[in-house]
């Protein structure tokens, strides 16, 4: 299968994540590798033994490969495909510490205050390729964003992280979700405060 899909609206389905993972046997990362953001990782994640919540993970190397090579051994990579999460389990079978789960990320399964650092790097990308328009996308895209985002911050600790890396301008973000308009910047960490 062309891992480029006919339409920009086919990388916010499923069923195009479940044929593409059918038929990939390899990693994939978009638009930055490990090696790109392992300063910024470094910075915002000083703590190694940080539990990291992984959103959407695919088969990406950015947690299996990398960041557990670079000491953070206390991670939990979500997405849901159970095929591609059964495909990282079987690749990584063994790795202390490393966790592949079949989930959604806008209906997580954690209790609450339960990660340190919860990381999307282009889920809500996928979430967001449909048609319309940028300056107000359609309900259901919101919906989708802002429940992940609820979520992300339910399960962070007081203090916790939040890293959402994304190929889109922020400008057109905020639009996507209430809580991105306090986003201004392509890697952004938000600090969950304590209320």
């Amino acid at each position: 299968m062309d891992t480029v899909a006919a339409t920009n609206e086919e990388y916010s389905t499923k069923a195009y994540w479940e044929k593409r993972y059918a038929s990939d046997e390899g990693s994939f990362d978009w638009f930055k590798s490990y090696a790109d953001i392992k300063d910024l990782i470094h910075e915002l994640i000083p703590q190694q033994s940080s539990r990291v919540l992984v959103l959407g993970c695919g088969n990406s190397t950015l947690s299996d490969d990398k960041m557990w090579q670079d000491g953070y051994r206390n991670i939990v990579n979500v997405d849901y495909s159970g095929l591609v999460i059964e495909k990282m389990k079987g690749k990584y079978e063994g790795r202390d510490g490393m966790e592949w789960l079949e989930m959604d990320v806008r209906e997580l399964a954690f209790d609450d205050d339960s990660f340190d650092v919860a990381i999307d790097k282009g889920t809500m990308d996928a979430m967001m390729a449909v048609k319309g328009d940028v300056w107000n996308p359609p309900p259901q895209v919101v919906d989708d964003c802002t429940k992940e985002i609820d979520e992300a911050i339910r399960v962070l600790r007081p203090g916790g992280v939040f890293i959402y890396l994304t190929f889109g301008q922020p400008h057109f973000r905020k639009y996507a979700s209430p809580f991105l308009s306090l986003l201004s910047i392509y890697q952004t960490l938000l600090p969950i405060g304590v209320s």
